[in-house]
């Protein structure tokens, strides 16, 4: 793999170079990188046969730290900026799990399992010019992801939070982000979801389960 290149030429010709990198799996995101120009995964992206050169670049349109490493700060804040947490009117935490039916469960599947790789929202044009603003494929992929969430009860605030003219309304639809991601998700069907929610043309469904009723 790409990665296992990287290391070698680190250990063994430049102990200077810099990039980041942890499970060597696909699964913590630390290693995304521009191969090739593809916003991907170096653990996971096989070194072209043939001979053949690669280009390796940090990932597109942000600040670089130092050689493969770019600056994730703006990134971060964004996520946070969503409240990434199930919230409750009331609160009660204890030694019992909310309920969640099962179909209710299935609609997280596609969005929880993303790893905030940024692959996806730096290959998206609109994040490159309004990054300070747009909050980018990932974030709001993630933010749909507690919207729908049959056991959070902060939807109508959620929604409140992405209704200024840039949050949502940037993403124009390019599917970049789609085609990038490395985990196989689809970022830019969850912005169009976001939309619909916006627009009022659909509703969040009514929980399949009372999800006040403690297990």
């Amino acid at each position: 793999m790409v990665l296992d290149a990287l290391i070698k030429i680190k250990n063994e010709m430049d102990p200077t170079l810099t990039f980041r990198r942890s499970c060597r799996e696909g699964i913590c995101g630390s290693c995304a990188m521009n191969i090739g120009g593809v916003n991907t995964l170096a653990c996971i992206s096989k070194i072209d046969a043939n001979d053949k050169v690669s280009k390796i670049y940090p990932l597109p349109h942000m600040y670089v730290v130092k050689d493969l490493v770019p600056d994730m700060n703006n990134f971060y804040a964004q996520y946070k900026s969503i409240q990434p947490w199930l919230q409750r009117d009331k609160e009660n935490i204890g030694n019992a799990q909310y309920l969640q039916s099962l179909d209710d469960r299935k609609k997280l599947d596609g969005l929880y399992e993303c790893i905030l790789c940024a692959c996806c929202s730096t290959s998206c044009p609109s994040y490159w010019w309004n990054g300070e603003k747009y909050l980018g494929p990932a974030v709001l992929m993630q933010a749909y992801r507690w919207i729908i969430d049959s056991r959070d009860e902060k939807t109508a605030d959620r929604l409140n939070q992405l209704k200024d003219p840039f949050s949502v309304y940037r993403c124009h639809t390019i599917m970049n982000c789609t085609r990038t991601c490395p985990k196989g998700l689809n970022p830019g069907r969850a912005i169009a979801e976001i939309k619909k929610l916006l627009s009022g043309l659909v509703k969040k469904d009514k929980p399949g389960l009372d999800t006040a009723a403690l297990q």
